[in-house]
């Protein structure tokens, strides 16, 4: 099967246009606020935004217009190929504003790294001193994170068929976990009630931080961060500049995120007997409320006095922590790596948990564990009865054995990466081990935080340009769950058949 490589062209195209608008959109801050300087001419961040913005949007037009007349079937190795390429372009142009204002963005590798880290939703930053930056900036910023939590691709494939192209391929490239739940039979439906409960609850999130008291530049950007479970934030301290409100709600949001949208879906139409019967709700609620009980008892008897940590404040802290890293959110409201080594070692963990497959978390997912450990535990019952057929069950339907093969071979494949990844950064000799598990564990987890000098009041900045290229090609690979980009390099793909 040849790759049609017009409607590969065409589609991207689109993407590219796509984000050149989202640029765009940042012109208006920047005319707010053009006082605040900015690396071109003292505009607050205007013509960092225009001139990308502009080309982007000028270039996805042209190429779009020399590309529609064209057979517009599209095939698997076609999608995987629009949604790998996809996301590369997406990053090379939506790091240009960074390049462009210059400053903490030394060189093109660091506009690289933040750009990759905020499509991937990783939340990782190269920089020292956020609120130094023009707001215009912090905005695309924020906006990176957005437009990556559901996926650009996913919002190409709503309007695909206007163009007369089917969309199925770029969805199966593109979702993430074992499986893609169709709200709808006609998967441009489903696209479209995504990005409509993404919106709302945007929209919702937004409204509701206003009421506590942020700003609507803060409270935007904020959502923007919650909602695509990415943690870019405004502020140096990130969410430890606000008080326990507002804490509380990012918490409860971040929550909401990091479930199936899917069972959002079926939440919000009041189906909630179909929420609390699946099964890897039920885990990811159990893991979230087990792991802050423990965490909070953790946190408040290691103060003997109990006066600079209060039972509120304990479980407060531990929450928003457990929640941010379980969803790999990466907001931070407390250093997790200064609670001792018994919770350092537990957080570390989680790194590798992420949340609900068909959020916009990151990570192995949750129902990846759950196959993985159930299908553990029958293998006594196999040793017993050999020539038994015994099948996984999930939400009480036997899960297809290649479903089960690919999720063992994603978790093998994942853990040969991290240690892979590990060894690269070890043979720097740069870094101290615990700095290496961290920042790897964080980088391929899209978590943001990690440990050692990348714990959560650390960055990245201190990383060389290679590293900083190598780290955000973890991101990339975690984020389209590793097969997508992987698959690229096998020569099976590339085979004609």
């Amino acid at each position: 099967m040849h790759l049609n490589w017009k409607v590969i062209f065409n589609i991207l195209s689109i993407l590219v246009l796509f984000n050149g608008l989202f640029m765009l959109l940042g012109l208006p801050i920047a005319f707010l606020h053009h006082t605040e300087g900015g690396g071109m001419h003292g505009m607050g961040g205007f013509w960092e935004l225009f001139i990308p913005g502009a080309l982007s949007t000028v270039l996805g037009i042209l190429v779009w217009r020399s590309t529609k007349e064209n057979n517009r079937r599209l095939g698997k190795r076609d999608g995987y190929l629009i949604v790998s390429l996809g996301w590369v372009l997406m990053s090379l142009t939506g790091a240009l504003p960074y390049w462009l204002l210059g400053g903490q963005f030394e060189d093109m590798s660091c506009a690289i790294f933040e750009a990759v880290s905020g499509y991937t939703t990783t939340g990782a930053s190269i920089l020292t001193d956020i609120e130094a930056q023009p707001k215009a900036i912090l905005f695309w910023r924020s906006m990176t994170h957005w437009i990556g939590g559901m996926g650009i691709i996913v919002l190409a494939i709503a309007i695909l068929p206007l163009l007369g192209i089917g969309g199925m391929q770029l969805f199966v490239a593109e979702a993430p976990g074992p499986t893609a739940d169709k709200l709808h039979p006609r998967i441009t439906e489903t696209a479209k009630r995504l990005w409509l409960i993404y919106v709302s609850i945007t929209f919702v999130e937004m409204i509701i931080l206003m009421f506590c008291g942020l700003g609507w530049f803060d409270a935007i950007t904020h959502s923007f961060s919650t909602v695509s479970t990415g943690g870019f934030s405004t502020q140096n301290a990130s969410l430890a500049a606000y008080g326990p409100l507002v804490h509380y709600v990012v918490t409860l949001f971040m929550f909401i995120c990091g479930a199936n949208f899917a069972l959002i879906y079926f939440g919000i139409k009041g189906n909630l007997k179909k929420v609390w019967q699946n099964e890897e709700f039920r885990a990811y609620l159990g893991l979230v409320l087990g792991v802050t009980i423990i965490a909070t008892l953790v946190v408040f008897w290691n103060d003997p006095q109990r006066v600079n940590v209060g039972a509120e404040e304990a479980f407060r802290d531990s929450l928003f922590q457990v929640v941010a890293v379980v969803t790999t959110t990466g907001f931070v409201t407390e250093n997790f790596a200064a609670w001792g080594p018994f919770l350092k070692v537990i957080f570390f963990l989680l790194m590798f948990v992420g949340a609900s497959a068909g959020s916009t978390a990151g990570g192995v997912k949750i129902v990846r564990h759950l196959i993985i450990f159930k299908s553990g535990i029958l293998e006594f019952k196999r040793q017993l009865h050999p020539s038994a057929i015994v099948p996984v069950r999930l939400n009480k339907r036997a899960v297809k054995s290649n479903i089960t093969l690919n999720v063992l071979a994603f978790f093998l494949i994942y853990m040969i990466i991290f240690c892979f990844g590990c060894l690269v950064l070890g043979a720097t000799g740069l870094y101290d081990f615990e700095t290496i598990l961290g920042a790897v564990a964080t980088s391929l987890g899209n978590v943001g935080p990690g440990l050692g000098a990348v714990d959560p009041v650390s960055n990245f900045a201190h990383f060389p340009w290679f590293l900083k290229l190598f780290l955000s090609f973890l991101m990339l690979l975690g984020r389209l769950e590793l097969f997508t980009i992987l698959i690229l390099f096998t020569p099976y793909f590339w085979r004609k058949s």
